[in-house]
């Protein structure tokens, strides 16, 4: 992952500290809200995922432009820029077409798409914040993607079946399609599910157990591993998604992002934090206005009949699932030009 200054490592533990805080202590307060509480309101459930919108979630994404070409070359510069504009153009509308012509597709493209990103995303925090030793082979890095991706994603359809279905479908039923002919949700379908996906959780902890050579580490990975399987088995879908995808996954990447900024790595050295978090405010602001007016559109190009908060939210991810292909693209060049994956040839 390249030579380190002292410098890289003191901004890289802050940051590792403060996004662990970050993730875990809200998260975890929602556990036993959300079991003692019962039901809870929609402005309660749908707030994180509206909040996305500024805090953390759609911005985080907004700043591919400069992450890309600061992790090739160091520096901004106008064709990095380009090319990170022209690949959002171009996968972007693409995935766009296909939500029109085939929206059930295009969903369960979506589903699947997260699922990859997420767990990637954890990848990279494990790897890279957190310094895990036990993930240092391919079939490890593999195991911890599908795990940790399918946490947020699978873990909801086992505990909240209904839920799920209805969140799924306000992403089709704008573009005329329906999530009837899903047999997924049905009891024995997602009883398999769990015990596979929880055979595959417990493999992946046990291996990662059989390489570390520090423990310590490998708890953190299985603390925070146990601890999403009881939060999304837990909380409300939409709560638990959208507070996982600002606080959880969307800060960690933030962390990537400022860890590729040397102004910023010397401002963190320094216990300097407002600047980086300044500079990267910045950085995000066109693109997230941008990327509003691109869902506005959205809401336009479905014929404007979306008038519940639930539709909004869903017509919102549909959204965010265009911007979600590129940006994928994106953190796929970073983890290679990072060196998070051990490739089998390497």
């Amino acid at each position: 992952m390249g030579i380190e200054t002292v410098d890289d490592q003191t901004a890289r533990a802050a940051l590792g500290k403060a996004a662990a805080l970050v993730g875990w202590l809200p998260l975890a307060a929602l556990v036993p809200l959300s079991l003692l509480v019962g039901e809870l309101s929609p402005t309660v459930r749908y707030l994180p995922l509206v909040a996305s919108v500024v805090v953390f979630g759609m911005p985080h994404g907004a700043v591919d432009y400069v992450a890309l070409p600061r992790a090739r070359t160091g520096h901004v510069d106008l064709r990095g820029v380009f090319d990170v504009s022209v690949l959002y153009l171009v996968a972007g509308l693409a995935y766009l077409a296909l939500w029109f012509l085939f929206p059930v597709v295009a969903a369960t493209f979506f589903i699947a798409l997260t699922w990859f990103h997420w767990g990637q995303g954890d990848l990279y925090a494990l790897r890279d914040l957190f310094r895990t030793d036990h993930i240092d082979d391919f079939p490890q890095q593999a195991l911890t993607v599908v795990v940790r991706g399918g946490l947020p994603m699978l873990v909801p359809l086992i505990g909240f079946p209904a839920t799920y279905r209805t969140v799924v479908d306000t992403f089709v039923e704008p573009f005329g399609g329906s999530t009837a002919a899903w047999w997924l949700f049905d009891a024995k379908p997602r009883l398999a599910l769990a015990g596979i996906f929880g055979t595959i959780t417990i493999i992946a902890l046990a291996r990662g157990f059989a390489r570390a050579r520090d423990r310590r580490r490998w708890r953190l990975d299985a603390a925070e591993t146990t601890f999403l399987w009881v939060f999304f088995l837990a909380v409300p879908p939409i709560l638990a998604v959208g507070t996982y995808f600002c606080l959880w996954h969307s800060v960690r990447h933030i962390a990537r992002v400022v860890l590729l900024d040397e102004r910023s790595v010397a401002d963190l050295a320094g216990w300097r934090w407002l600047p980086p978090l300044g500079r990267f405010t910045l950085e995000a602001a066109v693109p997230t206005v941008i990327a509003l007016a691109f869902i506005g559109g959205l809401w336009w190009g479905t014929g404007g009949t979306v008038e519940t908060l639930s539709g909004a939210t869903g017509l919102y991810l549909v959204g965010i699932a265009v911007l979600t292909l590129p940006h994928t693209v994106v953190v796929t060049i970073l983890d290679r030009e990072q060196h998070i994956w051990s490739w089998p040839d390497d």
